[in-house]
């Protein structure tokens, strides 16, 4: 897949809760677990460096769905669940953002000597992937986080960020390791996002003319291109609209799990216990875990599984999140041990949930379905980052 692709994010400033930190951390790692039992390890390396599906697995763990901040956050939350696990999963994962960037070399050294990898040329393959992003691609971001993601098969993803102070906005970049020949040969499968002026891609195979020139001190200028293919460009309003989701698909999973009963369902009989809230979300992990790329062209939509930390869509519900990462833990752990008819329940999820769409016609209003969310919040332990959700107030005049 070479270089697979970019987002161009408005900049978001704040912080992770660590009541939300903790949660992602147990969501990412199950859902970590569940490709790799279901798909193998290599397989979490083409989702992490596809940059569609990366922002639908920070959506659906509770970051907010269109900022810089899903980057550093989820990586953060995978090294931190994940890297314990290593030797058990075959996924290592190297650097962050700032200063722990520049530890990644000494990461992979230390893995490649317990490994028996190469280590140089794994830590030039991340120096490389950040040089070509930063220095032979200069479009106008400075990197500052890098993450190196690397499997015991030897294959391996890059997931770094670049800021642009005149535009406020971060740019993503994601990389694969399966099928590169060249970092300095068109190593892009893509380079896309909104043009801000020139860019000089001295990485392109059309400048290999001026690459040559430069290593000769000639005074060639480079070729001017700009690649545009499969965009994720995300707005600028923070708050979640129609537009920003396919509503049949959404729509779909909402069918599923509050109108349809699951003991309509043979699939779901495993599900019986857990109310339709949890279903919901479980619906659109099942996704994240089980779906096919054409499903993540709107990321927006898996933030209707827990919420946004800012409240957008609606705050995060706590017990529901709780609900779904015990569901998951329970259904990886029978799976481990040889009862894997939970974990296939799970996985079915998905499958209803799109064979419904072929003849659904979502006729709820999407404003309607948030408002809804937002006055049951209280409910489920709704919280932001501004504090836990409350009653509506008529609802409080009931409680005394």
């Amino acid at each position: 897949m070479k270089r697979s692709g970019s987002a161009d994010l408005p900049l978001h400033y704040g912080y992770v809760p660590q009541w939300l930190a903790e949660r992602m951390a147990k969501l990412g790692l199950a859902v970590i677990e569940n490709i790799i039992i279901d798909y193998g390890k290599d397989e979490v390396l083409r989702r992490l460096s596809d940059p569609f599906w990366f922002q639908s697995l920070g959506a659906v763990m509770g970051m907010d769905w269109h900022s810089s901040g899903i980057t550093t956050s989820v990586m953060g939350a995978l090294k931190r669940a994940i890297n314990p696990h290593s030797r058990e999963l075959g996924i290592y994962i190297c650097g962050g953002k700032g200063k722990h960037s520049k530890q990644t070399p000494a990461e992979l050294m230390k893995i490649s000597e317990t490994t028996g990898m190469d280590g140089d040329y794994l830590v030039k393959c991340s120096k490389l992937s950040a040089k070509v992003d930063n220095t032979a691609i200069q479009d106008g971001f400075q990197l500052y986080t890098h993450n190196f993601i690397l499997s015991s098969s030897g294959k391996w993803a890059v997931v770094q960020q670049g800021m642009s102070d005149a535009s406020s906005t971060a740019r993503r970049y994601h990389w694969h390791s399966e099928q590169l020949t060249s970092f300095v040969n068109d190593p892009h499968t893509s380079i896309y996002g909104q043009n801000h002026g020139l860019i000089l891609n001295m990485a392109d195979k059309l400048a290999d003319g001026s690459r040559k020139g430069v290593m000769q001190i000639a005074a060639e200028h480079p070729e001017l291109m700009l690649r545009e293919i499969n965009k994720l460009v995300m707005p600028n309003h923070h708050e979640v609209t129609a537009k920003d989701v396919d509503l049949k698909r959404l729509g779909a999973v909402l069918w599923l799990a509050h109108e349809k009963q699951p003991a309509d369902f043979e699939e779901l009989l495993l599900f019986q216990g857990l109310g339709p809230r949890t279903l919901q979300s479980l619906a659109l992990v099942s996704e994240v875990i089980h779906g096919t790329p054409s499903r993540f062209k709107d990321p927006a939509r898996f933030s209707f599984a827990h919420g946004g930390k800012d409240g957008h869509p609606f705050p995060v519900p706590t017990k529901v999140y709780d609900e779904t990462i015990s569901t998951l833990q329970n259904a990886l752990y029978k799976a481990k041990i040889g009862q894997s008819d939970k974990n296939k329940a799970i996985k079915r999820l998905h499958t209803i949930a799109a064979n419904a769409e072929k003849d659904f016609t979502p006729n709820a209003n999407f404003d309607q379905v948030i408002e809804q969310e937002r006055e049951n919040s209280w409910k489920y332990g709704g919280r932001t980052v501004m504090g836990k959700a409350k009653p509506p107030v008529q609802q409080q005049l009931k409680l005394f």
